[in-house]
């Protein structure tokens, strides 16, 4: 019997177990943190052995096959080991992939893929296709593979997921940009990373297609690099060469596959980031055959995406904006940029090679004060002291709360946007972001 092994047990892996054993693979699980009470739970009820708190082994490095969470990075010392001994491994995607049939709809890029990857799924779900929501967000792919039977999955796709997979296919892929992030995870060079973002478009047929941001300088100068047999559709803010998609005299306009638009003022969100997002939406509901009534339907009655530029609250006329997944600069960027208040911006955590010179015109022109929220505040110091702004460092987010409100002024607001990566004072950018709204409550 050909034998599975899982590194790591929270969403993905514990999934990809549950796959494995339901195709008749000798299945392992090991992770060297603590196992959630939930994914125990699971991989009990399936009879699959797991480990936590270590790496043992003889018990891993005996697998036919390893299913890597996305967290672990590539250097791990267990990783290193299985790849001297030449054990393939790839990630859950990859491996559920193998056991559908079902049409793979996948979006990734630096900023902007979970708000498109959620509104996609919104169209489809309302239009009443059998649609699963997987990757980042959502459950598991390889437990949805496992334990229903969806036509579709829309996918968000990590450059971490998208490094170990090999031979699965996007029917539609998304590329939304490409701008630096992680790259503490690659070597600190920029085209590593790049790279990795490109892999959404590997094995794509003439069937298939790839919808991007025709604007993004990067993706325009890699698109030169690949002789891409899918079909493109790509968009932009206005009407340009190529362009299948964008805004002209205020209206909303997709011209292929299937004509459409709309008022601009119609679509329920705001803001340029969200303007190419519905943009990307809008083609790829197109695309797999939505009618134009309902893609109109879903641009305009979405609600939203959780940490991405949500109202956390109103404290006596001062607005508190919660952007804790702006977890690189031009995430950052695109908060501010859609700011029209006076604002105190609220910037750190764990930084991942930012150059912060990109919001610099930004915060002149539109903050009053900055709060710097980390354990490790010198490099925030060093791009922002010669600002001349008030900044005020904080170890706690009910300091920082307290220190926002105290630099805000009525008709002002606070914005949660860090730039950086939560890990070195919360548990990840969800808790980050919770912990704001509370503090927010409790003014």
């Amino acid at each position: 019997m050909e034998r599975i092994v899982v590194l790591g047990a929270a969403e993905s892996g514990a999934g990809a177990a549950v796959l494995a054993k339901k195709k008749g693979f000798d299945v392992f699980v090991s992770d060297m943190g603590k196992i959630k009470d939930k994914y125990k739970a699971l991989l009990n009820s399936y009879d699959i052995q797991w480990e936590e708190g270590q790496h043992t082994e003889p018990f891993i490095l005996n697998a036919t096959e390893v299913i890597k969470s996305p967290g672990i990075p590539e250097n791990a010392p267990m990783v290193m080991k299985l790849k001297q001994q030449g054990t393939p491994i790839i990630s859950e995607i990859e491996f559920a992939g193998r056991y559908t049939n079902a049409k793979m709809i996948c979006i990734t890029g630096s900023n902007g893929k979970t708000t498109t990857t959620s509104l996609i799924y919104h169209i489809l779900k309302e239009a009443g296709y059998n649609v699963g929501l997987a990757g980042n967000i959502g459950s598991s792919l390889a437990l949805q593979v496992a334990e229903d039977n969806y036509d579709y999955y829309v996918i968000e796709l990590s450059s971490f997921q998208l490094d170990n997979m090999y031979e699965f296919k996007a029917d539609i892929a998304i590329l939304m940009n490409i701008t630096p992030d992680h790259l503490d995870r690659y070597d600190f060079k920029m085209q590593n990373y790049v790279d990795s973002k490109m892999r959404i478009t590997q094995n794509q047929t003439e069937q298939d297609a790839f919808v991007f941001w025709n604007d993004d300088p990067i993706v325009a100068a890699e698109l030169k690099k690949y002789n891409l047999k899918a079909r493109l559709y790509p968009f932009s803010e206005y009407k340009e060469l190529g362009s299948i998609g964008y805004i002209e005299d205020k209206e909303f306009v997709v011209e292929e596959p299937m004509p459409f638009n709309m008022e601009q003022e119609e679509l329920a969100l705001r803001g340029k980031h969200n303007l190419y997002n519905s943009l990307a939406a809008a083609i790829t509901a197109d695309i797999a055959g939505v009618s134009n009534e309902q893609i109109r339907k879903g641009l305009s009655d979405f609600a939203g995406v959780e940490h991405r530029l949500e109202k956390a609250g109103r404290v006596r006329g001062v607005d508190f904006i919660n952007d804790s997944k702006a977890t690189n600069v031009n995430a950052c960027w695109y908060a501010l940029e859609s700011m029209t208040q006076p604002t105190v911006l609220i910037l750190g955590g764990k930084d991942k090679g930012n150059d912060y010179s990109e919001i610099f015109d930004l915060v002149r022109e539109k903050c009053i004060g900055l709060v710097f929220l980390g354990v490790d505040n010198t490099k925030l110091h060093a791009a922002f002291d010669s600002f001349g702004l008030p900044i005020v460092d904080v170890r706690s987010m009910k300091d920082c709360v307290d220190e926002c409100y105290k630099m805000a002024k009525p008709g002002s607001c606070v914005l949660l946007s860090p730039c950086c990566a939560s890990f070195d004072l919360f548990k990840n950018m969800e808790d980050r972001g919770e912990q704001f709204k509370e503090c927010v409550k409790n003014l």
